[in-house]
Formats: structure tokens, C-alpha cells, sequence
């Protein structure tokens, strides 16, 4: 069988682009669905005595979809040192006011700032677009990897999300899993044999830091399953990592993940959508 490394040559045709939006076409889309929010921000944002108490305005709103867009404005205008994530949890927002409330820009300045502004604000309605489809390009790959499992592995089980949900945690796998919280994407089963767990990521744009995060992980993950499978004498388990993107075209990716393959030739398998089918077999799931 072909390693990743053969494929490095012909690279390029073995991954999968996704097609993309060209500015500033999405402008018109993008002022319609954001305009609400502006107009909501604006709102509260006149209403508001303090920064704390603005961001506690947005926190009582019901609407969590409206509610995350707000605070990705608020952060935009007050606090761009606040990761998003922490704003998003209601339950988090004392804290997040004591962590970060000093650093909050006043609110009679991001009055001032905000009202400069057009309304929609087409620069800001463009930055909030681009949030609007993150993550769809890993739902895209997952939901078609679980279509070309069935097809080609039509004898065995595929177990997890294929889209957005839940992770398969690998405590629920194997009960005394060491790390049970280990979040993988599925598995490959045959009744109850697992053949294969597996990770599968879509990069479309990937390098310095962030690439070694990810090289990072997958030699821990793969170190940590083979460990645990050799100790409790199930030397079949195989590592499957589906990655997909031009990401993997940058920087030293192809050949990072090509060493790891490598560290544990047989055990471990990195493909890309198009290789699945000629690369995991149910003889090598089985072997």
C-alpha cells in the first residue's frame, strides 16, 4: 500500500478545495442578516451606564443566536483582549467582568466610535460574516467521510457525529480509558471489536504554531491509544487521522504527518477524503 509520503508529489490532487465567497459580492447578504444586530447593539449601547452593564444587557438577551452576535460586536468595540468563547457562556459573565472589566474600553467612547459609524456598517457586518459558516468545512468532511465509510466498509460499524455534535469521548469506549475525556471524532467497530478510532480536520489555512498544535496532538493521541491497546492486548487497534484542506499544502504538514505514519507503520494511517477508499480497507482494519 502507499504511504502519505507517495502522495506528496501529486499533492495538490489529492485534497479537496472548498469553494469560497468573493468580496465584496457578500455584502448585501451579510448587511441584511447583521443590520438587526447593529441596531439591537446600538440600543443597548445607548441604554448603558457602564461597559459592565452593557455587557450584562447582552447577557440577559434570550435569543442565543442574537446573544452571540452581540458579543462578538462587544468585543469588537470593548474588549477585543476577551476570547469570544468565555462571552458566549451566560454563567461566566461576573467572572469575565472581573478578569477583563478593567481593560474595558469606556462607554461613552464606544458610544462616540459606534455612532461614527454608517448603519449597517458594511466593514463590520463583513468581519461578523465570516464567522457566520466556521466549522461548516469540518461538518462538510465528516458528513462525507461517514458516506464513503458505509460505502466501502459496508460490514462494519462507523460511530459518531457526523456533523455538528457531541464528540465521541474515549471513556465510553473503553471504561478505564486513562484520559476519558479524550474527544475523538469516531470509531470502527465490528460488533464489539473496535478496529479503529479515529480524528478528521479540515485546514484551510494552517502554519507556525498552529501546525505544530496539530502534529502535536495526533502524536500524543496516536501514542496514547497504541499504549493503551498494546497494554490490555488489542494490538489490532489502528489511528486514523482524515485531514483535508490546502493547509496540508503548507509548510512542512505533509511531512509531519508522513513521520507519524511512519512511527507507527501499520497502526496508523493519515489520509485525505480521496485516499480513504484505497487507503482504509476492511483488510486493514483487520489486520
Amino acid at each position: 500500500m502507499l504511504t502519505f509520503r507517495d502522495y506528496k508529489e501529486d499533492a495538490q490532487s489529492w485534497i479537496t478545495l472548498a469553494t469560497g465567497e468573493y468580496y465584496p459580492d457578500i455584502l448585501p447578504d451579510a448587511c441584511r442578516l447583521y443590520e438587526p444586530v447593529l441596531v439591537e447593539f446600538g440600543l443597548l449601547l445607548k441604554q448603558a451606564h457602564s461597559s459592565t452593564n452593557l455587557f450584562a444587557s447582552i447577557m440577559e438577551t434570550k435569543n442565543q443566536w442574537m446573544r452571540t452576535q452581540l458579543c462578538r460586536v462587544f468585543k469588537k468595540y470593548v474588549s477585543p483582549e476577551t476570547p469570544v468563547e468565555m462571552l458566549k457562556r451566560k454563567t461566566d459573565a461576573a467572572k469575565i467582568c472581573e478578569r477583563f472589566g478593567h481593560g474595558f474600553r469606556n462607554v461613552v467612547e464606544v458610544q462616540k466610535k459606534f455612532q461614527s459609524r454608517p448603519m449597517p456598517d458594511e466593514v463590520l457586518c463583513a468581519l461578523l460574516w465570516e464567522y457566520k459558516d466556521r466549522g461548516k468545512k469540518g461538518y462538510d468532511l465528516t458528513e462525507r467521510l461517514f458516506e464513503i465509510f458505509r460505502s466501502h466498509l459496508p460490514g462494519l460499524n462507523v460511530i459518531g457525529p457526523e456533523r455538528a455534535g457531541k464528540d465521541v469521548l474515549m471513556g465510553s469506549v473503553f471504561k478505564d480509558y486513562p484520559k476519558p475525556d479524550r474527544p475523538v471524532d469516531f470509531i470502527i467497530s465490528e460488533g464489539a471489536r473496535v478496529l479503529a478510532i479515529g480524528l478528521a480536520r479540515y485546514d484551510s489555512d494552517r502554519g507556525g504554531a498552529q501546525e505544530d498544535d496539530r502534529t502535536g496532538q495526533y502524536r500524543e493521541v496516536a501514542q496514547e491509544i497504541i499504549g493503551y491497546s498494546d497494554a490490555h492486548d488489542m494490538p489490532n487497534v489502528k489511528v486514523i487521522y482524515v485531514n483535508d484542506g490546502p493547509g496540508l499544502l503548507l509548510g512542512s504538514m505533509w511531512n509531519d504527518y508522513s513521520y507519524i505514519e511512519e512511527q507507527w507503520a501499520g497502526r496508523v494511517i493519515v489520509a485525505t477524503l480521496r485516499m480513504v477508499p484505497d487507503r482504509i480497507t476492511e483488510k486493514w482494519l483487520r489486520s
